[in-house]
């Protein structure tokens, strides 16, 4: 599987080299910053003139420490210092960072094949059962074998008589039973091999496809753990340890990716115990201590000042749009006992002015292009701050018809089909930053990379076939399979899945709608939903035939 993973996007890599957006860059900033910091160079922390990194996004000077420091947690401490450093030595050989950046691309696509081959490997051929006799387990569309009648004159006809061969069998209920033909893995591979969302996403260098692949690694694993199950009265079959390992590694890539990861870890933690108690140590071992060891190592370097936190502003993008939609358009509704409390953090008229149904960045002023200050957040204290939810609750309640309007406004296209990305995939393939502010990458396959983001753009407009080019067909779809699963009360494949509902709680509160890389972990791993979902019909089935 991964020979052929390999094979099939090696053209990516070789053709277009890399991908990437504004994020990397100012990654790259943060720290070449920092290391001039470290090595003596003076340079502006704070002054008239002065623009440094941490007012692009922006973040609140009541975050900065006492002691200057440039590294921020706004992309995730641990990608920047990566990225930032690998960038520092291709600078320092070459001039430029266009060598890093082939680096960085080349081994996300070697560990994108490795992700999604192990976790189709563990889906496909469920490589945890024992080897027996007369039984193949890396085939488990076979499955278990009987003795059956085969007329051996004409094998084409199959199994007749008369005579006795193997023939797979519905088995005991832990045995394969209904494991994936050659379609549902031709199908599951083909998507990887051309969906733009998974081939662009294999050189992509923003931290969503990063956690993506590693939650696809993860949840190969939360498989296995849950196909292994064993009641009370069953003998506890202990994780494997190379999956034990695997489990640990991608919970540490998840963490290291995105900040939102450890909400999604511990949940699944808590879901794990509640479920799977028996087995306690390895849930503990492989998702508590990642995140221990991580994000409370993250927190550390915060409360000391080593790094400045991520403003907690960015969490807030659906209040903010609220605000903003509001003093757009019945700015008369707003009390003036919530326009006091607001006034100290935000511009209500500068919110209004600002305001994108679709992006909270303009409201929060994040970037840097025409940057309206609407959010204070050179002047903005803690004590200020501790009043926005109860300003933003006077506002919401003086229209809340608008209020559901912006929040509708804001993420209804994760959910909408029908709906064209605010930013698809194909951007960070033929971005500004890639294809004029490159040294030489931009001359590399010049052509080819333009056709290519523009045949994928193309292809995700055609009506209904190009639905399958984005990803909230898959989300859509993942609820429907989510409800179908409560219906027929599945509640331990539910549990498996339930991480998925996170996920998209994760979409609904992020700053732009239809941000396409944020559905990325739910279309990657759709496919294995969907086996995982036949499977169990095909159980129930057979159970019911035997009633």
């Amino acid at each position: 599987i991964a020979l052929i993973l390999f094979i099939g996007w090696l053209w990516v890599p070789t053709t277009l080299l890399s991908a990437f957006g504004a994020d990397i860059r100012s990654q790259a900033r943060e720290f070449s910053w920092a290391w001039n910091q470290w090595t003596g160079l003076d340079q502006p922390y704070i002054g008239f003139f002065s623009f440094v990194p941490m007012d692009i996004y922006p973040t609140a000077h009541y975050i900065w420490p006492s002691n200057p420091t440039y590294l921020t947690d706004q992309h995730n401490i641990v990608l920047t210092v990566l990225y930032g450093a690998v960038l520092s030595v291709s600078r320092y050989f070459t001039d430029s960072n266009d060598v890093g950046f082939v680096v960085l691309s080349s081994a996300q696509f070697l560990f994108a094949a490795f992700c999604c081959a192990a976790t189709a490997n563990r889906f496909f051929n469920l490589p945890w059962l024992p080897r027996r006799a007369g039984i193949d387990f890396t085939h488990p569309e076979r499955g278990p074998m009987a003795l059956v009648m085969i007329d051996f004159a004409h094998p084409e006809r199959g199994y007749a008589s008369p005579g006795f061969a193997a023939r797979a069998c519905a088995g005991n209920g832990r045995l394969p039973e209904g494991a994936s033909g050659w379609f549902s893995r031709l199908v599951i591979i083909l998507f990887f091999l051309c969906c733009p969302l998974a081939v662009f996403s294999t050189i992509s260098l923003t931290k969503s496809p990063l956690f993506a692949f590693s939650f696809v690694w993860a949840f190969g694993v939360w498989y296995e753990l849950f196909r292994t199950w064993r009641g009370k009265g069953d003998k506890v079959v202990r994780l494997r340890r190379r999956s034990l390992i695997a489990l640990i590694l991608a919970c540490v890539v998840m963490l290291a990716s995105a900040k939102y990861a450890w909400y999604i870890i511990v949940l699944q933690l808590i879901l794990a115990l509640l479920s799977d108690h028996r087995r306690w140590k390895a849930y503990v071992v492989a998702l508590l201590l990642p995140v221990i060891v991580l994000h409370g190592g993250v927190v550390m370097l915060t409360r000391t000042g080593a790094i400045i936190s991520g403003d907690p502003i960015e969490s807030h993008g659906v209040q903010l749009q609220q605000i903003a939609r509001i003093a757009k358009r019945n700015p008369g509704s707003i009390p003036q006992s919530a326009r006091e409390e607001i006034a100290p953090i935000f511009n209500l008229d500068q919110m209004a002015d600002a305001y994108q149904p679709q992006d909270a960045d303009p409201v929060k002023s994040s970037g840097i292009q025409s940057k309206k200050v609407s959010y204070r957040w050179r002047s903005v204290t803690q004590e200020d701050m501790a009043r926005f939810n109860s300003a933003w609750w006077q506002i919401v309640k003086a229209d809340p018809v608008t209020a559901i309007d912006a929040l509708l406004a804001k993420c209804f296209g994760y959910f909408n089909p029908m709906d064209q990305p605010y930013v698809s995939m194909d951007y960070y393939v033929n971005s500004d930053y890639v294809t004029d502010q490159t040294t030489w990458i931009k001359y590399w396959c010049s052509e080819w990379r333009q056709s290519i983001a523009e045949g994928a753009k193309q292809f995700g407009e055609i009506p209904v076939l190009g639905w399958v080019a984005h990803g909230n067909l898959y989300v859509m779809m993942t609820l429907l399979i989510g409800a179908a699963e409560v219906v027929l009360r599945r509640w331990r494949t539910l549990v498996m899945h339930l991480p998925l509902l996170l996920l998209m709680g994760v979409m609904i509160t992020a700053p732009a709608n239809n941000f396409e890389r944020h559905m990325l972990p739910v279309a990657f791993v759709f496919g294995f939903v969907v086996l995982t979902f036949w499977r169990e019909s095909q159980r129930a089935r057979r159970n019911a035939d035997i009633r």
